[in-house]
């Protein structure tokens, strides 16, 4: 769970990011600056909410999580790819690492699914 609200805060940093960039933006770029910006941010309030429901226990919030790490594990790969390896490398070693913690039997067993 904490991860999890590592990752919100980190991707907020990003939103923060972007939001600098998006004002410094030139005029034919903007709209997809904006779009990028507000889809981070959405991000980041879908992640709160997947951390807040794992903090409080809630065994449907297992799934939503493996999904938020399988999306940390591709933009890894991407940045393998194209951008820093380094950062690539840690993200994908961050998602899979907090994706294994969650399907750990000690957290299957404080979700209540055991």
């Amino acid at each position: 769970m904490r991860l999890l609200f590592a990752e919100c805060a980190g991707l907020a940093v990003l939103t923060a990011y972007l939001m600098v960039l998006v004002v410094t933006a030139e005029p034919g770029s903007l709209p997809v600056a904006i779009s990028l910006t507000v889809m981070a941010a959405i991000g980041v309030f879908a992640v709160f909410l997947v951390a807040r429901a794992l903090g409080r226990r809630s065994a449907r919030a297992r799934g939503p999580a493996i999904v938020v790490q399988l999306f940390v594990i591709a933009s890894g790969g991407f940045l393998l790819q194209t951008g820093p390896a380094w950062a690539g490398a840690a993200m994908m070693a961050l998602g899979v690492g907090v994706a294994v913690l969650c399907l750990l039997p000690a957290s299957t067993r404080a979700l209540g699914l055991d």
